[in-house]
């Protein structure tokens, strides 16, 4: 049977440094299949490989290799403390010494020159032993380019110039490899939240005994002990006790979260204020953390179209360079007869023309907003659909749970004129105890609310279609339609008409009576999220052309919540294959829509959508599986965030793009008057890969308002 292992990899700063790595595993004998993840520094490895062998094909760029599977990572290395950045102080020491003995001895000194040698020797020994190698097989990265452009320095006597260009290449290397690991902080910090051990109650015999475990060997229905200030090592339903747990690792709530008995908790959260006993309901490869890290993961590793571009465009452009910089070595020197300048000028093309900065201008971007997505409590699946979210030209709602909270409320209670307003909620509430009726347990928060008693009615029944009835201090009371009550009592005129109104605004009427007389009605209805309003404006600003709400609630209700959000498009009564066809409607007249739902009720219209985007995926995996992204909290601000993020990345990335080209191809132009140095070059290049992942790192700012 065929292994897959998956390892993390350590000091991956480059993009073309990953698609060598990758090569030389796949040359492992043993090896049958590689997928590496640049931007979450994961090879996945199908086949038998050693985490020496693996290590051996990284020597040429100090790549370390562990198991995915291991928490602990190799202990980092302090920047000063790095053999190459040793090297390349050393390195400019010498530089100095030798401007400095140029200076007092003059150029035809042979001090200075071994000075120079001596800089270019220690700063590049790195540099020009994978290089050596590169032009023996012909491949050509920066290094080769490199390690050619110092030759070719030192043929024509260049000293001092191939010593600077040395010493900036290393400094180059060093900042970009510091920026790459910048930008994984992100997902690196995800993989920090959750502790390693938990404090764990297990069963012996008649007793119970207190142990601390690793997460790896807790099991499903293992209690924690979860003390105040603890985060929660696993996922689980609450048993004992009660507190606040502040789930902003998970979902991006800012506001600690009430947990009491029967409540489900999430691993990597923190627990704030009281002791609880949680009992386990996932392993730790299962935990929503550890699929959410998994999912970002794998996001990271797919490729934008941008991206594709790119590398297609990186693909032609290196031998292309490669040939104008020939063209440039010789065409002139033919020509002119000065050998000696041209080819200096042709050298510094070479360098000038690496696609470093190229290739890294999309990467780097959407691993940087991908990860910070997910700190906000936002999960994209992939950067394709974190570039599709720029584009979005109209947004389609369901309507419960996500333009609405999802739970009715009483809205309005209204009683006969001889009754008094607590009184009738308390003969409700005590018939509509026992019932399981959402509606019912609507009734049953208001009174609570209200702090009005509940108590057990005598002889309750449930009377099917209607609602039910029970004796209540000696005195039967009837709660249920409006029709089946009316059929029981005449119905007061003034409450009549309040019904009437009520049901007009979409609202369910709940009405009670005894054997006598008319007690009242309760309206119930499920209330607008106070944020939906905000969400539409914001989307309006962000240039969605269009909103509409599919719902399979009655047209009276779906127009009663659209007219109070503001939104003119409504489709009412629609079912899961309806919302599929105006999903295709759609479409076909906007181009890029979204939907917004559950993720569960609504999962053909979330897979038709060009973007689907599920509402509250915390420990929903339904919501994790079906849509493109995953809203963790039940949060519906996070939507013009995540649009917003979109858009920016995309201006990034068109940005870095920019940068990358204009700032080489200001430096080719130096060529024309013979003004291009090795050291400008080097600088291009350095300024160009710099600026990209800079500006890329500007996503890490990027925050829900």
């Amino acid at each position: 049977m065929t292994t897959k292992q998956e390892y993390r990899l350590h000091n991956l700063s480059c993009a073309s440094c990953a698609a060598k790595f990758e090569k030389n595993v796949r040359q492992i004998d043993s090896v049958e299949d590689v997928q590496l993840n640049f931007g979450a520094s994961k090879i996945t490895v199908v086949g038998d490989a050693s985490i020496d062998q693996l290590e051996e094909a990284g020597a040429f760029d100090g790549i370390k290799v562990t198991s995915a599977k291991e928490r602990t990572k190799p202990k980092s290395v302090p920047f000063y403390q790095r053999k190459e950045n040793i090297l390349a102080f050393i390195s400019l020491v010498f530089i100095v010494a030798g401007y400095t003995a140029d200076a007092q001895l003059g150029a035809d000194s042979r001090i200075p020159m071994s000075i120079f040698i001596a800089a270019i020797v220690i700063g590049g020994i790195d540099i020009f032993r994978v290089g050596f190698k590169n032009i023996i097989r012909f491949d050509f990265d920066m290094k080769t380019l490199m390690t050619i452009a110092v030759i070719g320095a030192a043929i024509i006597g260049e000293w001092k110039e191939g010593a600077v260009v040395v010493f900036l290449f290393a400094v180059s290397e060093a900042l970009e490899a510091y920026s790459m690991n910048k930008a994984r902080q992100s997902i690196e910090g995800l993989m920090d939240i959750a502790p390693p051990v938990a404090l764990v109650k297990r069963a012996d015999g008649d007793h119970y005994h207190e142990m601390e475990l690793n997460t790896e060997d807790i099991q499903i229905d293992d209690i924690l002990i979860v003390k105040p200030g603890q985060k929660i090592a696993m996922d689980g339903v609450v048993i004992t006790g009660l507190s606040t747990v502040n789930q902003a690792a998970i979902t991006g709530e800012s506001v600690p979260v009430n947990k009491v008995v029967g409540d489900e908790v999430f691993a990597g959260t923190l627990n704030e204020e009281g002791a609880m006993e949680v009992r386990v309901t996932k392993r730790v490869e299962d935990t929503t953390i550890a699929k959410i890290i998994h999912l970002v993961e794998e996001a990271q590793a797919e490729k934008a179209p941008s991206q594709k571009f790119v590398d297609r465009f990186a693909k032609y452009y290196t031998p292309v360079i490669m040939l104008i910089a020939l063209l440039v070595a010789v065409l002139p020197g033919v020509i002119t007869g000065d050998w000696q300048t041209w080819i200096y000028q042709g050298l510094a093309t070479l360098v000038v023309g690496c696609p470093c900065a190229l290739v890294i201008s999309t990467p780097v971007a959407i691993v940087t907003a991908i990860g910070n997505a997910a700190r906000q409590g936002v999960l994209i699946k992939g950067g394709v659909y974190l570039e599709e979210l720029g584009h979005i030209k109209a947004v389609a709602f369901d309507k419960t749970g996500t333009l609405t909270k999802g739970t009715p409320e009483v809205t309005k209670l209204v009683v006969a004129p001889t009754e008094d307003q607590r009184d009738v909620l308390y003969k409700i509430a005590a018939v509509e105890k026992p019932s399981q009726h959402p509606l019912a347990r609507a009734i049953l928060t208001k009174a609570l609310a209200e702090k009005v008693d509940i108590i057990e009615p005598q002889d309750f029944q449930s009377v099917t279609g209607k609602g039910a009835y029970g004796t209540v201090n000696g005195e039967t009371v009837y709660v249920g339609s409006l029709k089946w009550i009316a059929s029981l009592v005449k119905l007061d005129a003034t409450v009549q008409a309040q019904a009437k109104e009520m049901q007009e605004l979409g609202h369910s009427v709940i009405a009670a009576c005894t054997d006598e007389k008319m007690l009242g009605i309760v309206g119930i209805a499920d209330q607008v999220r106070e944020e939906s309003k905000g969400v539409f404006e914001r989307l309006r600003k962000q240039h969605v052309e269009h909103t509409v709400m599919l719902t399979g609630d009655a047209e009276p209700t779906a127009k009663a919540i659209a007219a109070e959000l503001g939104m003119t498009d409504v489709r009412a009564g629609l079912l899961p294959e309806d919302k599929l066809s105006a999903m295709k409607d759609l479409r076909a007249q906007y181009g890029k829509v979204a939907m917004v739902g559950d993720g569960i009720n609504d999962a053909p219209a979330l897979a038709t959508a060009s973007v689907g985007i599920a509402m509250g995926g915390a420990g929903t995996d339904a919501a994790l599986e079906t849509a493109d992204v995953a809203l963790m909290g039940d949060d519906l601000t996070k939507l013009p965030y995540t649009i917003g993020l979109s858009k920016k990345t995309l201006n990034i990335i068109k940005q870095n793009i920019a940068f990358a080209l204009g700032l080489k191809a200001i430096a080719l132009l130096l060529v024309i008057p013979g003004w291009l140095t090795l050291w400008i070059a080097i600088f291009a290049d350095m300024g160009a890969t710099l600026l990209v992942v800079l500006n890329s790192l500007r996503l890490m700012r990027t925050q829900k308002s």
